[in-house]
């Protein structure tokens, strides 16, 4: 069977237009700027209206079409729209769906939605990867898009703090022939065990929302921040090794590690624990704050845009979340 290469064609971002400081919640909760920044890197992070026109499919739909402008493609090229998000427009049907009809693609193409958390946006680009190494599909839209203000306590202060909305998409498909762009290695897992880490059981299936959650207000997610901290540092750099020894590669070849952006007390020791100087690390946690599965796209599309990453540099995504779902990709871009 033959297999294809795999290229990051073009990438889109969108981030609300309000931006939430930490003066602003120094006003909400007890809290100040210099414990906020201290303890996360944090400094402000963007708040989706609540009155429309910023749901996870709108900015979806926005940054899609940087992407499709950035690739000179047009929407009916897309075999699959890969949609990872844990704050889906609705149940149903699904986010991927509703973006399908939004950008007007007419083709039919496959809409799945994937709820990996923090790692659905690389979950939903190693699937892709593998789709289209093997010939099942050409071209794909991987998409990590959240609207978590809609799901913090903002009476929390350990968890308001860390959170934003936003969106990053990717367009991915086939490299012509000769090209050097591929994506060079994948890695998926997940380890059930410490789903009490980040979790959020009100609302599902077994305990829906009742009028009692909502006057409690237990319905919020919830997290024990220095169970995640230590799992989180020790699998990014786990995610990160294991890449590199399947493509037999070096940490000294990686041009820019983008990891998650949770934390910048995590991304600094991930660092560490790896042994990437600082300056090969993309990170923009200051400005958006943990924006779950979107935290990899927005950093990767900016240091694009911003001329940092360049065609043939070697690029190794890494991601953690809840679930606890983790990943990491290694790509020549």
């Amino acid at each position: 069977m033959r297999h294809y290469q795999t290229k990051i064609l073009g990438t889109g971002i969108y981030l609300p237009k309000r931006i939430l400081t930490n003066t602003d919640l120094e006003k909400m909760v007890e809290t100040s700027d210099q414990w906020i920044v201290e303890r996360t890197g944090i400094k402000e992070r963007r708040i989706c209206s609540p009155d429309g026109g910023e749901f996870p499919t709108d900015m979806a739909y926005h940054a899609t079409q940087q992407a499709l402008k950035m690739a000179n493609l047009s929407p009916n090229v897309i075999d699959m729209i890969l949609f990872g998000s844990v704050t889906p427009d609705m149940k149903l049907p699904n986010s991927a769906s509703i973006l399908q009809t939004k950008l007007g693609i007419t083709n039919k193409c496959a809409c799945l939605d994937l709820a990996a958390a923090c790692s659905g946006f690389v979950y939903g680009l190693n699937m892709a990867h593998a789709m289209i190494q093997t010939g099942m599909i050409k071209t794909a839209l991987v998409i990590g898009s959240e609207m978590l203000s809609r799901e913090v306590n903002w009476k929390d202060r350990s968890i308001c703090i860390l959170f934003g909305d936003g969106c990053g998409v990717a367009l991915v498909g086939r490299a012509p022939e000769g090209d050097s762009s591929a994506i060079l290695s994948t890695y998926l897992g997940a380890d059930g065990t410490g789903k009490e880490f980040f979790d959020q059981p009100i609302g599902g299936a077994v305990t829906p929302i009742t009028a009692k959650h909502l006057v409690e207000e237990s319905h919020y997610m919830k997290m024990k921040g220095g169970e995640m901290f230590k799992v989180a540092t020790r699998t990014l750099a786990q995610c990160a090794k294991y890449v590199l020894d399947d493509a037999k590669m070096s940490l000294e070849q990686v041009d820019w590690l983008i990891p998650h952006q949770a934390n910048l007390r995590i991304i600094e020791t991930t660092g560490k624990i790896l042994g990437i100087p600082e300056n090969k690390v993309i990170i923009n946690i200051q400005k958006y704050g943990n924006t779950s599965a979107a935290t990899v796209p927005i950093a990767f599309h900016e240091a694009v845009t911003e001329g940092k990453i360049k065609r043939g540099d070697v690029v190794l995504l890494d991601a953690f979340g809840a679930g606890l779902t983790f990943g990491s990709t290694l790509l020549r871009y």
